[in-house]
């Protein structure tokens, strides 16, 4: 694809809405997806299961709130990154092609939910996964707190 910022001005034309919205329609089957994004309560829900799951994973550890007043809000903030890790992996892992979308057979809802669901408990697990992996470190910090250093 030619980078038009580079070309020499007054080469090319700019064409009318229309034409543009042809063109762009023209191509429509390989560059325009639909995303899945989840929103309201799901999202909420999300959020809160990592909120309850870091604070489980931190309390195996010792680590409660009456010892650390910042710990709410870092445990908010990495349940909403977590959260974000889910919605953004779930949204890439389903686009769909326009064509795709027009041609499904059978029950797509159906073949959808299922395919959503094992993407939502793999997304959710990784995203477990990455938090405990690097939880080490956040008692290191704590520690240094603690002690004063």
């Amino acid at each position: 694809m030619a980078n038009v910022w580079n070309e020499p001005k007054g080469e090319e034309q700019p064409v009318a809405a229309a034409t543009l919205a042809s063109q762009i329609l023209a191509r429509a089957d390989r560059d325009i997806t639909f995303m899945v994004h989840l929103v309201g309560e799901s999202q909420n829900l999300l959020v809160r299961h990592f909120v309850v799951f870091i604070e489980a994973e931190l309390a195996k550890r010792g680590i409660n709130y009456g010892a650390h007043p910042l710990l709410r809000p870092f445990i908010e903030t990495h349940a909403r990154e977590l959260t974000d890790f889910v919605l953004q992996g779930i949204g890439l892992r389903h686009q769909f092609g326009l064509q795709v979308l027009e041609t499904m057979a059978g029950d797509p809802s159906r073949l959808l939910r299922v395919d959503l669901w094992d993407s939502l408990q793999a997304h959710i697990e990784a995203a477990q996964r990455q938090f405990t992996s690097g939880i080490g470190g956040l008692q290191r910090i704590l520690t240094q707190i603690e002690s004063g250093k």
